[in-house]
C-alpha cells in the first residue's frame, strides 16, 4: 500500500535521521491498534538519494511481519528506484536490532546485489527511537558476509582451492610435527 507524503516528505536523504523523521510521522498517523503490530516498509530513492515512494509491504503481528523478496523489491523495479532502505517498527518500544531482522536484512542486501538496487540501511524504529543498521556499522558487515551469495563456477572453484589449500598446509604441518618427535 503506497503510503503519501507530502511535497516536504519528499526530501534528499542525507542520513538515518532523515528517514526516521519522515517515518515516525508516518508510524504516528496510524490509529493505537494498528500501532500494536509490526509494519514493514520499503523507502525507494532515485540515484541523488532522493525520496521517490514509501510503500508499506506488510502488517504482522505484535512481534513480527512477513515481507518477500518479490514483495520488497516491486516497487522498486516499477518506479525505477536505484536505492532502497527498508524500515520496520517494534510495538513493544524496543528499537534493539534482533537476529531475525539481521539474517532478513542480509538475504534482502544480497537479492539488492543481484537485481542492482542498492539496500542501504534498514531501520528498527518505535514511536520515540530508533536504531539504523548503517550506523551501527551491520550493513558493512552484512556486505563482506558469504551467506546469501551467489557464486559463479569460477568463485566456487577459487573457494574450493581456497579449502583444499588450507587442507594441504594443515596436514603437511601436522606431518612435521610427527617427525619432529
Amino acid at each position: 500500500m503506497n503510503v503519501r507524503l507530502t511535497q516536504e516528505q519528499k526530501i534528499k536523504v542525507l542520513n538515518s535521521a532523515d528517514i526516521y523523521a519522515i517515518m515516525q510521522q508516518v508510524l504516528l498517523r496510524e490509529n493505537k491498534i494498528r500501532r500494536n503490530q509490526e509494519h514493514f516498509w520499503v523507502v525507494g530513492l532515485n540515484h541523488n538519494n532522493k525520496i521517490l515512494f514509501v510503500e508499506l509491504i506488510g502488517l504482522g503481528a505484535s512481534n513480527r511481519v512477513n515481507a518477500d523478496p518479490p514483495d520488497v523489491f516491486r516497487m522498486a523495479i516499477y518506479k525505477l528506484a536505484s536505492k532502497l532502505i527498508l524500515v520496520h517498527n517494534h510495538p513493544s518500544g524496543t528499537h534493539e536490532v534482533t537476529d531475525a531482522d539481521i539474517t532478513f536484512t542480509d538475504h534482502m542486501l544480497k537479492v539488492g546485489k543481484l537485481i542492482k538496487v542498492e539496500v542501504l540501511d534498514h531501520l528498527v524504529i518505535t514511536e520515540t527511537n530508533y536504531t539504523s543498521f548503517a550506523d551501527q556499522g551491520v550493513m558493512d558487515e552484512l556486505q563482506k558476509s558469504g551467506l546469501f551469495e551467489i557464486m559463479g563456477p569460477e568463485k566456487q572453484e577459487l573457494e574450493q582451492f581456497k579449502i583444499d589449500t588450507e587442507k594441504s598446509g594443515q596436514k603437511k604441518k601436522r606431518q612435521s610435527v610427527l617427525q619432529k618427535r
